[in-house]
């Protein structure tokens, strides 16, 4: 069983992966995203691993609205994971707000912690 990483530590490799200069770095993602990795976007669209990394090194970034986040959770749920969850706000480029409810699960590889799943939900 690994120590319980701080909230801040696994909140840190989080928000690395919404900085456009993280995004766009084809090592940085890889080096975030486990083997395995999968995330089901608020869309309702199902990425796995590969696609999320050529996704996020093909954005342009810069034309949306500053992300807020707030209400972060750190839980154990085993000996080398933890889930984190999470609220973003984003303005639209059509000036609405989008609300998302996110989750991650972090796990440990034995040398550093790497998220293997990932989660946005339309908050209502």
């Amino acid at each position: 069983m690994t120590e319980v990483p701080s909230l801040q530590e696994i909140k840190a490799l989080e928000e690395a992966l919404h900085r456009p200069e993280i995004r766009r770095s084809r090592g940085a993602v890889e080096r975030l995203l486990a083997e395995g990795f999968i995330e089901f976007g608020a869309s309702g669209t199902v990425y796995d691993r590969p696609t999320v990394i050529d996704l996020l090194a093909q954005e342009s970034g810069g034309n949306e609205g500053d992300l807020r986040t707030s209400n972060y959770t750190l839980t154990r749920i085993s000996g080398d994971a933890v889930l984190l969850t999470y609220e973003t706000e984003r303005l639209s480029g059509a000036g609405s707000m989008r609300r998302v409810l996110r989750s991650s699960v972090w796990k440990y590889d034995g040398v550093k912690w790497q998220m293997l799943f990932h989660q946005g939900t339309l908050k209502g």
